[in-house]
């Protein structure tokens, strides 16, 4: 399941200078207070794609260190079935600052086949510190954490870049700050287990590691409307390929424009 959370953690040398002004000046204007999704998780077996489990991403409104923070829980686990084979349990929240879009404290709680990680993360931003349960590091000005990424990038213009063009920013996850991007590669109709969608799609360059192989293979793909709902991610890993496809939402910003044909 980590994989799905992980779904914007890739890997870039150089982050362009002009980045930066860009990436800090990011304001929400896709999802909304109360906005729930459910992504599904599956698994190819020779021919057919078997459910392994599923992530439900939820947003609320709450007080965080004098400010009004949009608290958003992402919680992902196997299904019961499954967790013979490999058992997860976890559970990924930020608290991101309503005005500025930058996290103020991410919270990692999982539970991987046994694995345990817990990491409690505050970060001053004015200072460019994250404060972690490990000790205090020093990040880039509005660096995000790993769920606050995946709303900065639903919150990206994509009208303003043309196909190929790198979208990066930087975030800080397991002591480290990763400077990290995005391949825009335009617009198509995409099918999934919901439905069929007008989609943009994308690519992250991803860091290799237990369960991926690196480099720009996994593919994603975002509603073509105001929401930018992830709709589906298709990738290859190291046993087999995966596909994760959005299966419910609620209490969306915007209409959901994109939508074609529900199935």
């Amino acid at each position: 399941m980590r994989y799905l959370l992980l779904i914007f953690l890739c890997f870039a040398c150089v982050t362009p200078a002009h980045a930066q002004n860009d990436f800090c000046s990011i304001r929400n204007s896709s999802f909304n207070v109360g906005e729930s999704i459910t992504l599904k998780v599956m698994y190819n077996l020779g021919k057919m794609y078997v459910g392994a489990g599923e992530a439900v991403f939820t947003v609320a409104l709450e007080r965080f260190a004098n400010r009004d923070v949009y608290h958003i829980t992402g919680d992902g686990r196997t299904f019961r079935a499954y967790d013979w084979i490999f058992k997860v349990r976890d559970k990924y929240e930020t608290w991101l600052d309503t005005a500025t879009m930058q996290p103020l404290k991410f919270l990692r709680n999982v539970n991987e086949g046994g694995y345990k990680i817990y990491n409690n993360v505050v970060f001053n931003q004015a200072a460019h510190q994250a404060i972690s349960t490990n000790g205090t590091f020093t990040v880039p000005p509005c660096v995000q954490d790993v769920i606050s990424s995946i709303y900065y990038a639903r919150n990206i213009d994509f009208s303003r870049y043309q196909e190929g063009d790198k979208i990066p920013f930087a975030m800080f996850l397991d002591d480290q700050v990763y400077n990290i991007y995005i391949r825009y590669l335009g617009k198509e109709e995409v099918n999934t287990r919901f439905g069929k969608f007008r989609a943009i799609k994308f690519k992250p360059l991803l860091i290799k590691g237990t369960i991926f192989e690196g480099g720009e293979k996994m593919t994603v793909w975002v509603s073509d409307d105001a929401n930018k709902v992830p709709l589906r991610v298709e990738s290859p890993i190291s046993v087999g390929n995966i596909i994760v496809d959005m299966v419910n939402y609620s209490n969306l910003r915007h209409p959901f424009t994109s939508l074609i044909k529900q199935r």
